[in-house]
C-alpha cells in the first residue's frame, strides 16, 4: 500500500473540514476510555454521527479518519499500521494519546481486530468504529477487545428527526398544529426514513431505495458470507420485506419454494434470515411464551417502511401494519428486549427489562366495532398474564382512556418521548 496515497486521504479530509450535518437524537460522548462501535444499516447515518462526535474536538488535525471503503485503499492486515505511520509523518509534533482515531466500514479488512487492539494498548483510547453488521463487528470484539467496547445503534430517521430534517418546528397542542403534524405522519408512514431521501421527490426516493436494496442484497449478504443461490436469496428477502409486522414460516416458504422448482435446505432458509438481521434489513421478534414451541414462533418487521412498500403496492395501502413496523422501531431504540404475546388473544409489543415485563401496547389504526372488542382483548390478557396495571393502544389518531387502557395517536406519542 503506496503511503503517500493515505497521507492524501488523511490531509485531503483536515483541508475539506468536516461536512455540515444536522444533528441526530442519539447522544455518543466523546471520551469513554473505550472503543466506540456504531453500528446499523447501510445509509442511516453512521458516518455523518461520527461528524457530530468530531465537531466537538477543537483541532481537526487530532482526528484521523479512514473511510475503508475508499476504492484508493488496498490494505489488509499486514499493512494496517502504514495507516498510524503515514499519519505521524504529517504531524510528527502530535502527542499519541492526544489523537482521535475514526474509522469508517472497518470490516471491509480481514484482521482489523488486531490493529485496533494494537492502537486501544500503545497509543490511544479515542477510538469510534462504524460497521453494517452487528454479528461481524461483534465476533471478532469477542475474542480480542472483550471489556474494551461499547456500542451505539444508528438506526433510519424518528419521526421527531424526519420533521428536524424537513426543517418543521412542530406543534402537537394547536388544531391546526395537529393536522399539519398528522399529515407530515402519513407521508413518514408511507415515504423511507433513510436520511438521505427525506427532501427528495417521489421517484428519485424510489430509485434511490432500489439502489440500496441491490447494495444490501449483493454487498452486505451475496458479497460477505459468499451466497450462491441468489435468485432464493432475493425472493426470501423481498417476501419478508413484503410482509412486515407478520408472523412468518420457514416452512411454509420452504414449500412454496419447492412447488416453484427451487431447490434449498430449511437451513439455509434460516441462515438468509439471520444474515438480512445481522445486516439490519429487517428484525425478528419471538413471541412470548414458556412454551417451546410458541417460542419458535416470530414476526418480522422491516428496517425501513419506505424499502418495503416500494416492493409491494398493496402493503402501501395498509396503513396498520406500516404503523406497526413504526411503533417497533421507535421501541428497539429505546429498549433491548422486546416480544409480542400471543396466547389467548394477541398483543402487539411487550416490553422486558431486566428480567421483568414492564410494559405492553397494541397498535391499531381506528378502534371501531369490528376491532374493539378484539384488541382490547389481546391488551388486557397480556396485563393480566404480566400483572400490569395499566396497558396502551397507539392509532393513527384517537385518543383517550377507557379504564386501565390509555388510547394514544402514535405521532404524539413518538413527539412527545
Amino acid at each position: 500500500m503506496d503511503k503517500e496515497i493515505i497521507k492524501t486521504i488523511i490531509a485531503d479530509f483536515h483541508i475539506r473540514g468536516i461536512p455540515d450535518f444536522i444533528e441526530r437524537e442519539i447522544k455518543i460522548p466523546v471520551n469513554t476510555g473505550k472503543i466506540v462501535t456504531v453500528i446499523g444499516p447501510r445509509r442511516s447515518g453512521k458516518t455523518y454521527s461520527m461528524y457530530q462526535i468530531m465537531s466537538s474536538i477543537k483541532d481537526i488535525t487530532d482526528i484521523l479518519y479512514i473511510n475503508f471503503e475508499d476504492e484508493r485503499l488496498q490494505l489488509d492486515s499486514e499493512n494496517l499500521y502504514t495507516i498510524v505511520e503515514a499519519y505521524f509523518e504529517l504531524y510528527n509534533q502530535k502527542a499519541e494519546e492526544q489523537i482521535y482515531f475514526f474509522f469508517d466500514e472497518i470490516q471491509e479488512v480481514n484482521g482489523w481486530e488486531k490493529f485496533i487492539r494494537r492502537i486501544y494498548d500503545t497509543i490511544s483510547k479515542n477510538i469510534f468504529l462504524t460497521g453494517s453488521s452487528a454479528k461481524m463487528l461483534h465476533k471478532e470484539i469477542a475474542t480480542s477487545l472483550r471489556g474494551r467496547t461499547i456500542d451505539f445503534v444508528v438506526l433510519p430517521l424518528s419521526f421527531s428527526e424526519y420533521l428536524k430534517f424537513k426543517q418543521i418546528t412542530f406543534d402537537i397542542i394547536s388544531t391546526k398544529g395537529k393536522a399539519k403534524i398528522l399529515t407530515l405522519f402519513k407521508d413518514y408512514l408511507q415515504r423511507s426514513s433513510f436520511p438521505e431521501t427525506v427532501n427528495m421527490p417521489d421517484l428519485i426516493i424510489e430509485k434511490t431505495l432500489r439502489t440500496y436494496f441491490d447494495v444490501m442484497l449483493y454487498r452486505d449478504i451475496i458479497e460477505r458470507y459468499q451466497v450462491t443461490n441468489v435468485i432464493v436469496l432475493k425472493y426470501l428477502m423481498k417476501k419478508l420485506l413484503m410482509n412486515t409486522a407478520k408472523e412468518y414460516s420457514i416452512h411454509k416458504i420452504f414449500n412454496e419454494l419447492k412447488s416453484m422448482g427451487m431447490r434449498i435446505g430449511k437451513d439455509s432458509l434460516y441462515n438468509y434470515v439471520n444474515y438480512f438481521e445481522d445486516a439490519y434489513i429487517l428484525f425478528q421478534v419471538q413471541n412470548f411464551s414458556e412454551s417451546i414451541n410458541n417460542q419458535t414462533k416470530k414476526k418480522v418487521y422491516t428496517i425501513d417502511q419506505g424499502l418495503s412498500t416500494i416492493l409491494s403496492f398493496t402493503l402501501s395501502k395498509n396503513i396498520g401494519r406500516l404503523l406497526e413496523s413504526v411503533v417497533f422501531l421507535e421501541l428497539k431504540r429505546r429498549y433491548s428486549q422486546i416480544f409480542y404475546y400471543k396466547d389467548k388473544g394477541e398483543c402487539d409489543f411487550i416490553v422486558k427489562e431486566k428480567d421483568k415485563i414492564t410494559q405492553v401496547f397494541q397498535v391499531c389504526v381506528n378502534l371501531n366495532n369490528d376491532n374493539k372488542k378484539r384488541e382490547f382483548l389481546g391488551l388486557t390478557k397480556a396485563m393480566e398474564r404480566f400483572s400490569l396495571r395499566e396497558g396502551t393502544i397507539f392509532t393513527l389518531e384517537q385518543k383517550g382512556t377507557e379504564g386501565d387502557i390509555k388510547i394514544v395517536p402514535v405521532y404524539e406519542w413518538l413527539l412527545k418521548n
